[in-house]
């Protein structure tokens, strides 16, 4: 049984890789901050069962699910994307660059974000992607295919400069 002090030290190391992911996840700073509030707490009140070994994957598949479940609210299905899309993707080497991409994954939906995010950020198999989301391995399949197809099309659609000045949403 892990102690609390452990779980200070390692939320102080870890919660900013896992507010990223979040980001990288749902496309909004504040709600990244709200899921990885969340996500912590849940894993403060079952502390004392949770594996310290396996805390970053805990820590991920609680991030995408919350996520998902996030995105069923009907709160959330009013809201509208809006704003430009980036100029481009692959092979970026400036933060610049960097961002686009994670512009482009804002527009994506929450699906496909999801597995796109748990698949190449954080290196999950898709087996490992299947069971954090609770869907087949057919499905992470499709949206993974569907969620870099419309990545590739909105990263290659947008004018050159036409998303400068944007932070992140």
């Amino acid at each position: 049984m892990a102690d609390r002090a452990t779980f200070s030290t390692l939320v102080r190391d870890r919660a900013p890789a896992w507010r990223r992911t979040a980001y990288l996840i749902c496309g909004n700073w504040a709600q990244a901050e709200d899921l990885t509030q969340s996500v912590l707490l849940r894993m403060y009140l079952k502390w004392p069962s949770i594996d310290p070994n396996g805390i970053d994957a805990y820590a991920r598949v609680a991030i995408a699910r919350l996520a998902v479940d996030e995105s069923r609210r009907p709160h959330r299905r009013r809201e509208v994307s809006s704003g430009q899309l980036p100029d481009r993707g692959a092979d970026y080497a400036s933060p610049d660059e960097a961002m686009d991409v994670r512009r482009a994954l804002t527009g994506l939906p929450r699906g496909q974000r999801a597995t796109l995010v748990l698949r190449y950020y954080a290196g999950f198999s898709v087996a490992e992607t299947a069971a954090a989301l609770g869907i087949t391995e057919g499905t992470v399949k499709s949206q993974t295919a569907k969620g870099i197809a419309a990545l590739r099309e909105r990263l290659s659609a947008a004018p050159a400069g036409e998303t400068e000045g944007r932070g992140p949403r």
